[in-house]
């Protein structure tokens, strides 16, 4: 039959700060999986009429056609008839009814037997929309089962930046074009922020400096003017080193200070202690360096500082982080279009939220699981009978990850994945339950990058018999008799919740208007300055106190293990979501390496291109080495979280990760690992 092909406009549901507005090409004809004759997914590019997306798609994202139409894209109910320990999954394709009538039977025990907290769920971000990210899990806190702290990526600078400003503002991006020095700090922003370049490129053709500050040189170090290559997790003894020079040298804004701030003294006495030579003993950088670097943030106006969750990956992240963003309020950047700092968006998104997800049944009485320690939670002790996992692909990408497999294999854990793709945690289920993609059901999107407001309908039919995560929750919780409405919330019934506010950054956001256009700025004023006079804190200032300090990892390199491990995001990669798309494999080099500086590499016995053993304190794993002076001595480097059926020994990089938290939030320290290296065969 003739192929016919029509365009519509979707928000990418990915966790990136972008949540691109996307032109996608749907192409009719006949399933060869399913026999059917419907619509696919053909082509996706940026939406070129989208005030950010400007028309381009990332390097990712424009083939998420071929993970949505992937040959081995789950698409049936699938029950496991095989040990979960076995090496690969055989599965009976069972009917919806079958498979939510045994589930049901089985959770109705455990609740009749042991109770709510004998049950979790686990999820993040493989979508952001607020129906089928967050508002599902309803279904759990209506049962009252344990509450998920979803920790693993932004906790640690959420709480860092609450501490000094409360709500999360951002500069609006078109207004960084007006900065005349940008400052990339622990952000790889042309991987994982690329929409954000073309400001950046604006402002350095009017005359900007660009500065990356990051323990590598990434694909943004290269794109920087300058690059300054800082030792992992010494970020706040840099910030306080630049503090030092604007207190010395009188390069700090007393009347903002005075006026929209509190607890200078105490800033000002912390910093006064990091002289520059210092800083560089700590960071690993020259002490002229640092004078420059702080000489150009206390002289040019405005400055913009860009930071990211790299620098919170550490045992005192929270920290790190918090001393950056203070900066700007000791230079008074906040009142100049184009200066301030970013780290998310999202507080401006003044949704009404009081019910979403049912997070109106949540009690102090509930307890608690931190994500980023599964694999304690998966141990028989722990107490727990079943899980669900959704939106999120554990086996690789949480802490520990070796123990948490083992755990997932428990005979007696009951494991329910719903999912889009066959990923490693989904080769562990008990049973496996076909999800869809964005362009498969009704969403909302709020962003962490810009100030738009996305709305994605159903734009083609599910192929198979795949389901909503609402769907399959709704489906459960009436085999269950729960009562709780919030449960049972259409998209329509969402929408009208979330929009129910008068808050002036949603003024004119109805539920017809965003269903209308698909894309809606919030209401800001056009020059939007949050900070120019003060803080969303109980003082309604800039909190500067307590000041900041750096502070050791209590995991220091030692002879036994004398080299940092850091695990940034691949240019290729969006955390695990591509990794079954093996021309993206081929494009980050077919299988995960390692990056060993020269010197290193003599000091091990490594030798470029072969393997090495990498061994921490839990676990261990093969790479392939490359050396490089991109990193630096002391410091190793894998880009990316590749599934471990990429990797040569099948292991995940999170084998060697551990279950430390950070200082604020209960965050993930993916930077803190400290490994040995040895030659492997």
């Amino acid at each position: 039959m003739t192929a016919l092909t029509r365009d519509v406009l979707l928000t990418c549901p990915l966790d990136c700060p972008d949540a691109c507005r996307l032109k996608v090409t749907l192409t009719r004809g006949e399933d060869s999986r399913t026999g059917q004759v419907s619509e696919r997914l053909s082509k996706v590019t940026g939406d070129p009429d989208h005030p950010f997306t400007r028309g381009f798609a990332c390097a990712k994202t424009v083939h998420y056609p071929a993970r949505a139409n992937h040959p081995d894209r789950p698409l049936y109910p699938l029950r496991r008839v095989n040990p979960k320990t076995d090496p690969a999954p055989i599965w009976a394709r069972v009917t919806w009814d079958e498979a939510l009538d045994d589930i049901a039977a089985r959770l109705k025990t455990l609740l009749d037997t042991r109770g709510p907290g004998s049950i979790l769920r686990y999820n993040y971000a493989g979508t952001m929309g607020l129906r089928e990210g967050t508002h599902v899990h309803a279904f759990f806190r209506a049962l009252g089962t344990p509450e998920l702290d979803e920790t693993i990526c932004a906790t640690a600078g959420t709480e860092a930046w609450s501490l000094g400003y409360g709500s999360r503002y951002a500069v609006e991006p078109a207004d960084v074009a007006h900065a005349r020095l940008i400052v990339l700090w622990g952000i790889n922003s042309l991987s994982t922020n690329s929409h954000l370049t073309p400001h950046l490129t604006a402002a350095r053709k009017a005359g900007a400096r660009i500065v990356c500050v990051d323990p590598y040189r990434n694909r943004t170090a290269a794109f920087a003017d300058e690059h300054l290559k800082i030792r992992p997790g010494t970020d706040a003894a840099l910030a306080l080193g630049v503090m030092h020079e604007l207190f010395t040298h009188g390069w700090t804004d007393d009347a903002y200070i005075a006026e929209a701030t509190t607890g200078i003294e105490d800033l000002r006495a912390e910093a006064l202690a990091w002289t520059p030579e210092r800083t560089a003993q700590v960071t690993g950088l020259n002490a002229d360096t640092i004078r420059a670097f702080a000489r150009a943030i206390g002289t040019t106006r405005p400055t913009y500082i860009r930071v990211g969750y790299g620098m919170t990956r550490h045992e005192h992240g929270g920290t790190n982080l918090r001393a950056v963003t203070l900066i700007p309020a000791l230079t008074g950047d906040w009142r100049v279009r184009g200066g301030g700092c970013t780290l998310s968006s999202s507080g401006a998104f003044k949704l009404n939220r009081a019910r979403l997800g049912a997070a109106h049944l949540i009690q102090p009485s509930t307890p608690h699981v931190n994500m980023n320690e599964l694999a304690g939670a998966l141990r028989p002790e722990a107490g727990f009978g079943a899980t669900f996992i959704y939106n999120c692909n554990p086996a690789v990408v949480a802490p520990d990850a070796g123990r948490v497999r083992a755990g997932l294999q428990r005979d007696d854990l009951l494991v329910v994945v719903l999912e889009q793709a066959l990923t490693e945690t989904a080769r562990l289920a008990d049973y496996l339950l076909p999800a869809t993609t964005f362009a498969e059901h009704a969403d909302l999107y709020t962003s962490y990058g810009h100030h738009h407001l996305g709305y994605n309908p159903v734009a083609i039919d599910a192929p198979g018999e795949a389901r909503p995560n609402s769907w399959v929750f709704q489906a459960l919780a009436r085999r269950l008799g729960i009562t709780e409405p919030s449960v049972y919330w259409s998209m329509d019934d969402l929408l009208d919740e979330l929009l129910r506010t008068d808050h002036p950054h949603l003024a004119g956001i109805t539920p017809e208007r965003i269903k209308t256009e698909g894309s809606v700025p919030l209401n800001l004023p056009d020059t939007f300055l949050p900070y120019a006079h003060g803080a969303d804190t109980p003082s309604g200032r800039v909190q500067l106190s307590p000041a900041p300090q750096h502070r050791e990892p209590q995991a220091q390199l030692n002879a036994a293990y004398p080299v940092r491990l850091i695990t940034p995001p691949a240019h290729h990669f969006l955390n695990s979501t591509y990794g079954l798309l093996e021309n993206l494999n081929r494009a980050e080099g077919s299988e995960p390496h390692v990056l060993v500086h020269p010197e290193d590499a003599e000091a091990y016995g490594l030798t470029d291109d072969a393997y090495a053993h990498l061994q921490s304190e839990v676990g261990a794993v093969r790479r392939r080495v490359k050396l490089s002076e991109a990193t630096q001595p002391g410091t190793a480097v894998v880009e990316g979280t590749w599934w471990g059926l990429s990797a040569p020994d099948g292991r995940s990089i999170n084998e060697l990760t551990a279950q430390t938290l950070t200082d604020l939030g209960g965050g993930s320290t993916f930077h803190n690992t400290r490994v040995r290296l040895t030659p492997a065969s």
